[in-house]
């Protein structure tokens, strides 16, 4: 009977446990503690209002973000921008600026697709349009806030994609180095094989010799007037088993010949309706489409049984002219739907399959495609890499061509070609299907120059699309910002604001006229476009919520 723990190692493994828990916070405390830093340096500066509420909510709000920068990372990148807007409408702030690019580069890194970020940054940049309009009344700041979240979170961001992408090729690098070491591997396996071939058929000329010899010598025997009926009998047997030994020695011997010898034909053991059957029965969702009734017959008897030399070769002739398909096709077909079938349930458990055979233009086409393997927690599939080449090698012997890879949605398909005739097909052979490690280069290499061009294009598209924004907005809110005179003659010093913004309109210039004073200490100065006057304005001045003065500012020389 096993002894139960002590305390003393009770106390060691909780003690244990508490320093692993304790490592494994410690970045994040570090970098709360980092973002916090601009925060306490502007809290400092004694702001008042809501500025300070502002500034000692950051602190809470940060460490929510550190909390959630793993799980959520666009969250995290969200928390601080609520108290920027709340500083600053034009969002750019000493409090937050590192937060929000620290923040935005960790989203880069950790969110996989793009898309989620983009719909992000393009719904804060609309919002940030009712918030000037009603909080500046007037949309310039809003451009200020565009190049803000431009700079100070996208391109952290883009650097942040950067980042996972040169991680993501560090990590394809060593997984082709281990599939290199396997296929080495292999090779050598191969040759090993290879060299046993040659030995087999060595073996099988040698033999093959002898028992012929014997069954020669039999047939002597079995003519020989001298001997009694019943040895004649028995080396007329002994004849016909070596025949049939020298049969079976030929048959077993051809699975393994060489490339240049020629594989044997055999039919598949079963048809691909069984084998789809066989899936269904143990999970799998296979769907088997044939509109034409494309499907190659399933195996049967053989004719001339095992006892009866050539029975392989009539039974495959035989099934394969009342197909009419070539010897090989049929056993190619059965085995790439093998395959497939066997690389879905490994690599997309759960996913369902369709599986398509139809002939079309002298040609019959086999497709087997899976979806996307449905989301959450799979066992890791332990692959040889090896299926695929021995497909590809089984279907360039039938005379066709096979393709494999990837499909947009996350799935995978794989698709042969095949003879209806005896020949292969124009341009089957004409090109060697790329190596894995060839299609994992040039993917990677794609993303990479996608990235580059991201990281260089989107920054600039971005900033040339805000110039002539600027640009149009320039030409058409200088109408929104005028006051008619009659309107302005009604205002009367002393009228509270909220009966004066019920005269004005609703959006003022976003500067005064060049070289206008400062208004005194305590006073906030808005300024209203004159027509047709362009270097005039008519400035309103409050105090304490209520018109204090009103007067017309000109332009002047400063």
């Amino acid at each position: 009977m096993r002894r139960p723990p002590s305390r003393a190692a009770l106390r060691s493994w909780t003690r244990r446990t508490d320093a692993g828990r304790l490592r494994a916070r410690l970045p994040g405390l570090a970098l709360w503690l980092l973002l916090c830093v601009p925060p306490l340096l502007y809290a400092l500066e004694d702001p008042s209002g809501p500025q300070r509420w502002a500034t000692l909510a950051g602190f809470p709000l940060l460490a929510l973000a550190v909390l959630v920068r793993r799980r959520a990372p666009l969250v995290a990148v969200a928390v601080p921008v609520v108290p920027s807007l709340v500083l600053s409408v034009q969002l750019f702030t000493g409090a937050y600026f590192l937060a929000l690019a620290v923040l935005g580069h960790l989203a880069g890194v950790r969110v996989a697709r793009a898309r989620p970020a983009l719909w992000f940054f393009t719904g804060v940049a609309l919002a940030g349009v009712p918030v000037c309009a009603l909080a500046a009344r007037t949309l310039w700041p809003w451009f200020t806030f565009l190049m803000t979240l431009l700079l100070n979170v996208v391109l952290p961001w883009l650097l942040g994609r950067y980042r996972r992408q040169y991680a993501e090729l560090v990590r394809t690098g060593w997984q082709l180095a281990d599939r290199m070491e396997r296929e080495q591997q292999a090779v050598a396996d191969r040759t090993r094989l290879r060299e046993r071939a040659r030995i087999a058929g060595d073996m099988h000329d040698s033999l093959g010799h002898e028992l012929a010899l014997i069954a020669l010598r039999a047939g002597a025997l079995e003519l020989d007037p001298a001997l009694a009926a019943d040895r004649r009998a028995a080396a007329g047997e002994l004849r016909a088993a070596a025949g049939a030994a020298t049969e079976r020695l030929r048959e077993i011997i051809g699975v393994l010949r060489t490339d240049d010898e020629g594989a044997p034909r055999r039919p598949a053991d079963g048809s691909v309706t069984e084998l789809v059957a066989r899936a269904r029965a143990s999970g799998m969702t296979v769907t088997l489409e044939q509109p034409d009734g494309a499907e190659p017959p399933h195996a049967a008897e053989r004719p001339g049984g095992p006892e009866q030399p050539g029975g392989t070769e009539r039974a495959g002739a035989e099934q394969a002219g009342a197909a009419g398909l070539p010897g090989m096709t049929g056993p190619a077909v059965h085995r790439l739907v093998q395959e497939a079938l066997t690389n879905a349930a490994k690599h997309a458990p759960g996913a369902a399959v369709r599986v398509r055979i139809e002939r079309a233009e002298g040609q019959l086409r086999v497709t087997v495609t899976n979806a996307a393997p449905p989301p959450g927690p799979a066992p890791a599939a332990v692959s040889g890499g090896s299926g695929l080449v021995g497909l590809d090698e089984r279907v360039r012997l039938a005379g066709g061509a096979l393709h494999s890879g990837p499909t947009p949605d996350g799935g995978f398909t794989v698709a042969a070609r095949l003879p209806l005739t005896g020949g292969p097909l124009t341009g089957a052979n004409a090109a060697p299907q790329p190596t894995a490690a060839a299609r994992e280069l040039d993917r990677a290499r794609r993303q990479v120059r996608r990235r580059l061009r991201q990281t260089v294009t989107v920054p600039l598209a971005v900033t040339a699309a805000l110039l002539v924004l600027m640009g149009v907005f320039a030409l058409v809110s200088t109408e929104w910002t005028i006051l008619d005179r009659a309107s302005y003659d009604r205002l009367r010093p002393g009228m509270p604001r909220a009966q004066v913004d019920g005269l004005v309109p609703f959006f003022h210039l976003d500067v005064p006229p060049g070289g206008t004073p400062a208004p005194p200490r305590g006073w906030s100065c808005t300024y209203y476009g004159i027509d047709p006057d362009p270097d005039a304005a008519y400035e309103l001045c409050f105090a304490e919520g209520r018109l204090v003065r009103k007067a017309v500012a000109h332009r002047r020389d400063r």
